[in-house]
């Protein structure tokens, strides 16, 4: 079997999903998990650029460095390319669910989605408040990373 894997997806790909691959990303490595993992926008916006200074900041704090991280856009061929493609909110997720071309694997749900007691919630955007918000958001960014691997690990042992 393949290994898995898993794209994680916001709006400009600068603060939560380039966070939630971070996180994602050490909860596998915590495992012993082998998973391809990337992030990615729906919008154009920041394409080739680096995360938010604000993001990579927090993952600094948290010992995790995404500075080298580079933004990009979802694709259609990702639908074919990863088995999961987790929206940190509703808005991108309608946004990649019109984008899917149906012909692909990927199941495709908010991240928060996989946290018992979560379902429907949204990650915070952090974007227009305070460096605090960072904070918040990787604390969720980082729950629903570990209710993934619970997942792949019951699914791929």
């Amino acid at each position: 079997m393949s290994k898995p894997a898993v794209l994680f997806v916001c709006l400009g790909n600068i603060c939560r999903s380039p966070l939630a691959e971070a996180a994602f990303r050490r909860a596998t490595d915590e495992a012993g998990l082998d998973v391809e993992t990337a992030s990615a926008g729906t919008a154009d916006y920041h394409v080739g650029a680096p995360p938010d200074p604000r993001s990579i900041a927090e993952a600094d704090a948290r010992g995790i460095h995404i500075a080298g991280y580079r933004g990009r856009q979802l694709k259609p061929s990702d639908f074919g390319e990863f088995d999961y493609i987790l929206a940190m909110d509703a808005s991108n997720l309608a946004d990649i669910r019109r984008l899917d071309p149906g012909d692909g694997k990927a199941k495709t749900a908010l991240l928060l989605d996989l946290v018992p007691g979560q379902h429907g919630r949204e990650v915070a955007d952090p974007y227009y408040g305070g460096d605090d918000g960072f904070a918040v958001t990787f604390d969720e960014v980082e729950a629903g990373a570990r209710a993934l691997v619970a997942v792949l690990l019951d699914e791929h042992g």
